[in-house]
C-alpha cells in the first residue's frame, strides 16, 4: 500500500503569509524537532511565531542540546526575513538569522541558522538558570517527509469535538497540523562542525492562539528505522473531571495513520536535567502500546522572562498568570525491540511541581 504524504491536505496550506495578515493576532508559524540518529546532538524545538500585530519582526526559538549537558539557547524577536523563495511565491519563513523554507510541499523542508546562543547547560535549565556568554552558532537541516501528516482533531471524533467546542482549540493555535521526517544536517558550535543523519518533526500552523487557561500537556513523537511512528498530545486531567484533548496515532511504515490515544503519559512532576523515564503507554482499536523514554538532551523554560514581542502580549494581557514550564528534550525510544531517537515537549504550572 502507497504511504499519502500529504494525507490529502491542499498544498497550499505548506504556503506561508505572503503579506500581514488583517487580523492583528494572527500568527504564521513553523518549527522543526531534529536529533541526530545516535542522539549526539539535537535541536529540541527550533521555532520562528510571527505575529500580525508585529509583522515586521518575528520571534524565534533556538535550542541546541548535547548529550553531555551544553546547551544554546536564544529567544528574541528579530527583522524578518522575505517571504518569497527563489521560485518566487511565498515559501519562506524567517527571522535574523534564522530560515524555514518549503522546498517541496510535504516533501522537502530545510532549516538554517546563522547567529548567536546564550551558552548555558540542562542542569542550570532545569534550575531557572538561563544566563551565559554568546557564542557563534549555525546549523542546517534538510528534511525529507516519512511518516503522512498528522491534522490534529482529525483522528478521533471526541478530540475534534475538544477543539471545536472548548478553550483547547484556542490553545492550540488554529488549524496545525505535524509530520516526522528523515533529516541530514550540521551543527556548528564555535567555529567546530558536526555533520549528522536524523530525524525529527515538522509544525505547520496558522491561526489566533489564545492562552489563557494553559495548564500543561504532554507531546511525543519518533519515526524508527523500519518506518513504524508514533505521536500524540495530551492535557492532563482537569480538577474538574471534564473531558480534556487526547490525540494521537500509530504508523506501522505503509498506508494511513491508525488512531490512538495516550493511557499513560509522562506528565510533567518535576524538573530533570536529564535521564528522565518518560515512557508512554498507547491505546488502539486494536489494544495498547508501551513505548520506553529517557531524555538524552534536555532544556527547560522556568520563568518565561524572555524579551519577545509574544511572551510580553502573555503578561500585558495577563492571559494567564503563571505561564507553565515547558521541558522540550530529545528522547531515545524504544520500541518492541527497536530503538530511535525523538522529541518530547511537556509543561505544568511550576507551584504543581515537586520540589527536591
Amino acid at each position: 500500500m502507497a504511504v499519502d504524504l500529504t494525507g490529502g491536505i491542499d498544498p497550499s496550506r505548506e504556503l506561508v503569509f505572503a503579506e500581514r495578515p488583517d487580523d492583528p493576532e494572527m500568527r504564521d508559524s513553523v518549527s522543526f524537532w531534529v536529533i541526530a540518529e545516535d542522539g549526539s546532538v539535537g535541536l529540541p524545538r527550533i521555532g520562528v511565531e510571527a505575529v500580525a500585530a508585529n509583522w515586521d519582526a518575528h520571534d524565534i526559538q533556538v535550542n541546541v542540546a548535547f548529550p553531555d549537558g551544553q546547551v544554546y539557547r536564544l529567544r528574541a524577536t528579530l527583522p524578518a526575513v522575505p517571504s518569497a523563495g527563489p521560485e518566487g511565491r511565498p515559501t519562506v519563513l524567517g527571522a535574523g538569522g534564522l530560515a524555514f523554507r518549503c522546498v517541496a510541499p510535504f516533501t522537502t523542508w530545510t532549516m538554517d541558522y546563522d547567529g548567536k546562543g546564550v551558552r548555558t547547560s540542562s542542569a542550570d535549565l532545569a534550575a531557572g538558570k538561563k544566563d551565559g556568554p554568546l557564542t557563534d552558532i549555525a546549523f542546517h537541516v534538510e528534511a525529507t517527509m516519512a511518516v503522512p501528516p498528522w491534522v490534529q482533531g482529525a483522528m478521533r471524533a471526541d478530540a475534534a469535538a475538544q477543539l471545536n467546542k472548548t478553550d483547547e482549540g484556542k490553545m492550540m493555535g488554529g488549524p496545525r497540523y505535524e509530520q516526522l521526517f528523515r533529516a541530514t544536517g550540521s551543527v556548528t558550535v564555535a567555529g567546530k562542525e558536526q555533520s549528522f543523519n536524523g530525524t525529527g518533526l515538522r509544525i505547520r500552523r496558522q491561526g489566533v492562539r489564545k492562552l489563557a487557561g494553559f495548564h500543561g500537556h504532554a507531546w511525543q513523537s519518533a519515526v524508527f528505522p523500519s518506518g513504524k511512528a508514533f505521536g500524540y498530545i495530551a492535557y492532563p486531567p482537569r480538577e474538574d473531571g471534564q473531558p480534556t484533548f487526547n490525540e494521537g496515532y500509530v504508523f506501522t511504515g505503509d498506508g494511513a495513520l491508525i488512531p490512538a490515544r495516550a493511557i499513560r503519559a509522562p506528565w510533567l512532576s518535576r524538573l530533570r536535567a536529564l535521564g528522565e523515564d518518560v515512557s508512554v503507554v498507547l491505546e488502539t482499536a486494536d489494544g495498547t502500546i508501551e513505548i520506553e523514554g529517557e531524555t538524552v538532551v534536555s532544556t527547560h523554560d522556568v520563568h518565561h522572562d524572555d524579551d519577545t514581542f509574544s511572551m510580553n502580549e502573555v503578561k500585558r494581557e495577563r492571559e494567564t498568570p503563571s505561564f507553565p514550564v515547558v521541558h522540550q528534550a530529545g528522547v531515545r525510544y524504544r520500541w518492541d525491540g527497536e530503538q530511535a531517537y525523538g522529541m518530547l515537549e511537556r509543561s505544568n504550572p511550576l507551584e504543581k511541581l515537586a520540589r527536591d
